[in-house]
């Protein structure tokens, strides 16, 4: 399905629990010498004006980055893993005001070290247009697809350098997306079984959504981390995003500490009613 276009939910609470998460990953692997790739399944355009019509729109950011952004600016101490997520939303706005979102091709853009390597893959028309102008003059270190991602990092695994962050994060609209993403990660498991994968997932009002956490443990994998964030009840009947989840398949050991830290402040923030939770489990290998 090709009508999803992320700038209308761009800085929404489930970009935070991503995208801070994302940013402790690279943080990670940044800390040995040895160059890495980050992959990104649905790379989308990869950065986002939230003074544009598309983000004004819903307002979503208004729910997410912003009471995180407030509460900073306010002087409110914040744990390292969302004081590290921020520094890197600041390196965009950089005269204080919050006018520009990163999304995670331009976090890894921000974090990459010159031997790394960034693979985007995008499938909707004018989404890849607008990634293309914002990486334009990236030279040799970007590369962008014209394409599927869930088929298109099949033929890129394993990268060179044997070291990579692969991001699969599709907008589950089409309820196949739920199936395909628990396939691309057995088969890129089958081709490069040492590399760090991040899984994305909603919550929301559908079986499959409720059903992936449980498929994605299932698999035979030497150790996981699952961790979800739910901001408010949800609607009855509807089909709304009321949460989110990550699944890292060989996370860092740090990661769970940091989440620990982190996600009672994101509760206290983004809570919108007494609905709101995390759940925060793993698989040590």
């Amino acid at each position: 399905m090709l009508s999803y276009r992320h700038a209308f939910h761009a800085g929404n609470h489930a970009d935070i629990l991503k995208h801070a998460v994302v940013v402790q990953l690279l943080d990670y692997l940044t800390q040995k010498d040895k160059a890495f790739w980050y992959i990104d399944t649905h790379a989308g355009a990869g950065l986002y004006a939230l003074d544009h019509a598309y983000a004004q729109k819903k307002s979503e950011f208004e729910t997410g980055i912003g009471p995180l952004w407030r509460a900073a600016a306010n002087g409110q101490p914040m744990p390292a893993l969302l004081d590290a997520y921020l520094e890197q939303v600041r390196a965009l706005n950089e005269d204080g005001s919050l006018k520009h979102y990163p999304g995670s091709p331009w976090l890894a853009w921000q974090m990459l070290r010159d031997a790394d390597r960034l693979r985007l893959f995008e499938l909707h028309s004018t989404e890849i247009q607008v990634l293309r102008d914002n990486f334009r003059g990236a030279g040799r270190k970007v590369m962008l697809y014209d394409g599927d991602g869930f088929n298109g990092i099949k033929a890129i695994l394993p990268p060179p350098p044997r070291r990579a962050l692969v991001l699969i994060d599709p907008s589950y609209e089409d309820k196949q997306d739920y199936a395909r993403t628990l396939d691309t990660l057995k088969a890129g498991l089958e081709r490069f079984a040492t590399g760090i994968y991040a899984i994305w997932y909603p919550e929301v009002q559908r079986r499959e959504s409720t059903q992936l956490p449980a498929q994605l443990k299932r698999l035979p994998l030497k150790s996981w981390l699952h961790v979800s964030l739910t901001v408010k009840h949800p609607v009855a009947g509807g089909l709304g995003l009321h949460g989110s989840g990550m699944f890292i398949v060989n996370p860092p050991w740090t990661l769970k500490t940091a989440l620990q830290e982190a996600m009672p402040k994101l509760v206290e923030l983004l809570g919108q009613d007494g609905g709101a939770k995390f759940t925060l489990e793993s698989l040590d290998g």
